[in-house]
């Protein structure tokens, strides 16, 4: 049995270019890993392009996304800073009674209901 080089990786991630391609004249077996690799890259470096037009696709459908969310809710904000009413009831839990609603209440506060039916 063959014994097969398992040097390859270790000088392309550890060594200097040279070491590596003193290496690559002397091993067959690293070179084929070393030509495979060179493959992998040339088709990656094809599509890198595709992958960062789509990744600036994203990137803006998230900014109107935010520019959306900073309008709504600066005019929400808006709204309820001009409509003091509203804000002093939310402030200070202030509630519309039956009594304000125009129904008829007796002394406890509780709706009065007749009993001609």
């Amino acid at each position: 049995m063959e014994n097969k080089c398992s040097k390859y990786e270790g000088l392309f991630v550890f060594s200097d270019e040279e070491t590596l391609q003193k290496h690559l004249e002397e091993c067959e077996e690293c070179r084929r890993e070393h030509q495979k690799m060179q493959k992998v890259s040339e088709l990656l470096g094809e599509v890198k392009f595709h992958y960062r037009l789509q990744a600036k696709k994203v990137r803006k459908v998230k900014a109107v996304c935010v520019a959306l969310c900073l309008i709504f809710f600066s005019t929400s904000l808006g709204v309820m800073t001009n409509d003091t009413d509203l804000v002093d009831a939310l402030m200070y839990g202030e509630t519309l009674t039956a009594e304000d609603l125009g129904f008829p209440v007796d002394s406890y506060g509780l709706l009065v209901v007749d009993d001609e039916f």
